[in-house]
This record gives C-alpha cells, structure tokens and sequence, in this order.
C-alpha cells in the first residue's frame, strides 16, 4: 500500500532528510587515500546523532552499521570495513537518518583521491541521471516514467542497469511502496500522486548487469568484477514540483 504523507510529514521529513545529507557532506569531507570506511561510518554516526537524529540503517533488523560501503566493483549493501581506501578508488556512500518517526534516504558515489577520465565520465553519467529522474517525481506521472529515464540515459552511455536492487517509497518505514526500478515503460506502474515520497536511485555498472550477494548474506559486487556506481535522493511530489528531502540547505 502507498502511504501518502500530509504537508506536516513532509516538512518533519525534509528535517530528517537534511540530517541525512549534513551526514553525508560531512563523510565526503573525509573521503581520502588510507581512510577506512569503518572510520566513515563513525564519522556519519556521530554527525546524525549530534543532530537529533538516529540512523536508519541501524533500525535494520541485522545491520549493526550507521553507512553501506561501496567501493569499486561492489554495488550495495556493503558492510563498513577496516581495509584502507586508495588512490584512485571510487566509493560509494548509502545512509539514512530516522527522524520524529519518519526516515530518509540517500547515496551517492565519490572518487577516492584522483580517478581515471573513464571513472569520472562514469559517475557523471549517475549523477546527472538521477538528477533528471528526479524531475519526473511529479503529480500525474507514473512510476514507470521515472525507470525509463534512468534506463535509457545510464543505457545510451554504454552502461548497464541493475535489476535486483531498487528505489523505493520511504517514510514511516525506510523501505514502502511504491518499487521504482531502473528499468521499464513510459506509462506503466502507480500513478504519482500528492504526498508521496520516493527514493529514487540509480544502481548502474560498467559492464555487465550481472551480480552476486556475498557470503556475508549483505554485500552485493558485480559478477564481472568492474565498477559500479549508486546515486540516490528521497524526493516528495508537491503541487509545486519535485521537492528534494535530502538536501543539506
């Protein structure tokens, strides 16, 4: 079921969402050669809860981490570490802040020191993507708008979509209806209406679309072993527009 939130859950929502991405500028300030991404999990733990807020993340029952860590071929879910970053990495970040009963919810994928010409047209391509899907989140468009976006710009770059993993509504539960998948058709899915609340995301990999849960039942890496990227916003569908909850302004 779709739970459509009222004007005074959206405002608590955009409280929570900006403690998310306060988190996350603070995390990508730390983001270097030699960093662990243990060292960046309590980084964002300590700025969420300074800020009145708990992470969502934790809230998951069996997930004992404030981040999900990505770096390279890995795709989600990555369980926070103590091998060292390098040079010429890229990371991906996924965290969440519950706020007054309400979650939040973003990602987004950093390069580690200085990275390739291939890798930075890579995570450009993820970025600009999402921020043109986000402008579908508005009253009268469907879902299905929204995943054909971001399949046919991260495909028309020589890319591949993720099927297994995908956005989500978000609110009471960090995980809700509606599924916003990456991929599909003009038209289709639930009809976006007033007060309802998306994390869109973009999960997209250089080579194939192909990936594998890990043995420690979270990690999620590509089966061909090259790179991926995550880019993801909790948007609400106001009468004016898209309005972007995870914001830090």
């Amino acid at each position: 079921m779709i739970y459509l939130k009222t004007a005074k859950e959206i405002k608590i929502m955009q409280k929570s969402g900006r403690i998310a991405a306060l988190a996350m500028r603070g995390v990508s300030k730390n983001i270097q050669p030699g960093v662990t991404t243990m060292d960046l999990d309590k980084i964002a733990e300590d700025l969420i809860t300074k800020l009145g807020a708990e992470p969502s993340f934790k809230r998951v029952q069996g997930y004992n981490y404030t981040i999900c860590a990505t770096p390279n071929y890995r795709v989600v879910h990555g369980i926070p570490g103590n091998k060292k970053l390098r040079n010429g990495d890229i990371l991906g970040i996924d965290l969440g802040a519950y706020y007054k009963g309400f979650h939040s919810d973003m990602a987004k994928t950093f390069a580690v020191g200085k990275i390739s010409n291939d890798n930075s047209l890579f995570l450009s391509v993820g970025e600009k993507t999402l921020n043109k899907a986000i402008g579908e989140v508005k009253i009268g468009s469907c879902v299905g708008d929204i995943s054909n976006l971001i399949q046919e710009n991260i495909e028309r770059s020589g890319y591949s979509v993720v099927r297994e993993f995908v956005g989500h509504g978000v609110g009471r539960e960090l995980h809700e209806d509606p599924l916003v998948p990456g991929v599909g058709e003009k038209g289709t899915g639930p009809q976006i209406k007033e007060g309802m609340v998306l994390a869109v995301e973009v999960i997209y990999n250089k080579g194939g679309r192909q990936v594998s849960i890990l043995s420690d039942g979270w990690t999620v890496e590509t089966n061909d072993k090259l790179d991926s990227g995550l880019f993801e916003l909790t948007v609400a569908a106001t009468k004016k527009g898209p309005l972007v909850l995870t914001s830090a302004q």
